[in-house]
């Protein structure tokens, strides 16, 4: 006898695949009249196989069985082509949950493919489904990549493990809905480190991206980028640490030798109006301004005196 349950039955209770059972007692099979199924009419009616969890999960126990019995040559290598092949969409997805961090996606893809071969290398059909081994194996390095690859600034992994304590307990923290930003205590409460450590994490998010020195910082008519608010090299610091280093030798010159200092490298005279000055010689002023120049050098550098001469004006190294 057939019995039409196309409106007796749910729709979603019918599977899609026909099925015929026998009741065991008087051989009654029952027929979908819509999808042209038949479903068990008594309680011995067998389940519907079991099922992926993800359409990009192939079933390839097969293909990974012989994959092990085989040695190195061209035929496993083949199997193996493919089994990249067939497991290919599944690295594309686990890549794609990536996207929008900072990387292209064509090259998220390609690292996830790596992250494939290397799982369908290691795995053991013995111990259990490949997926449930390729999915840590994939998405692991994919995250590798990031870390490895992805930091403008090079920093420490154990830093870069502070950063992720620290935004995972941030995000956690600031979930409650009018939440304050936590504070750097609140967040070291949260993740069990230290403010110190908080910190250097805090740091280390800045660190992932750069910011370019072209960049505008202002939106006004008068923008200015990132260079432009970069001091550059002052020569005036070099002079200011050399008057302060001679200022100790020059006080313990004679006043004359401190007077010739001073009209000649301050009032700017000549060396024949200083010795019409003085009542001397010019070859005396000239000796004059060369000794007490050497001394005082002497004495900021914290040297002996040492051997040599400066030119006949003592402007060769004179401060």
């Amino acid at each position: 006898m057939s019995i039409d349950l196309s409106t007796s039955r749910p729709e979603e209770s019918v599977p899609a695949e026909e099925r015929s059972v026998s009741t065991g007692t008087t051989g009654t099979t029952a027929t979908t009249g819509t999808t042209g199924a038949t479903a068990g009419a008594g309680p011995s009616a067998r389940s519907a196989p079991a099922r992926h969890p993800h359409d990009d999960a192939p079933d390839s126990a097969t293909d990974f069985a012989r994959l092990a019995a085989l040695e190195e040559g061209p035929e496993r290598d083949a199997v193996r082509d493919e089994l990249t092949k067939a497991w290919l969409p599944m690295a594309h997805r686990i890549a794609g949950r990536f996207r929008d961090r900072g990387e292209n996606i064509e090259d998220l893809r390609q690292v996830a493919a790596v992250g494939l071969v290397k799982a369908i290398d290691r795995f053991d059909p013995s111990r259990g489904a490949f997926e449930s081994y390729a999915v840590p194996t994939i998405t692991g390095e994919v995250k590798r990549h990031f870390r490895d690859r992805m930091w403008a600034l090079r920093v420490p992994r154990r830093v870069q493990e502070l950063r992720n304590k620290v935004r995972v307990a941030r995000r956690d923290l600031a979930m409650n809905p009018g939440a304050p930003e936590p504070t750097t205590a609140e967040i070291a409460a949260h993740a069990g480190l230290t403010e110190d450590e908080v910190s250097a994490g805090m740091e280390a998010m800045e660190s992932f991206s750069t910011l370019s020195l072209d960049a505008e910082l202002s939106s006004a008519d008068d923008n200015y980028s990132l260079a432009d608010t970069l001091g550059d090299f002052d020569s005036s610091y070099d002079t200011v640490v050399d008057r302060e280093a001679a200022k100790e030798g020059l006080r313990r010159l004679p006043e004359r030798e401190r007077n010739i200092l001073y009209m000649r490298f301050f009032e700017d005279m000549t060396q024949n109006r200083i010795a019409d000055q003085l009542g001397i010689s010019q070859m005396h002023v000239s000796r004059l301004i060369t000794r007490s120049c050497a001394r005082v050098r002497d004495e900021a550098l914290g040297a002996q005196a040492r051997p040599g001469r400066g030119d006949a004006d003592g402007r060769t190294g004179a401060v």
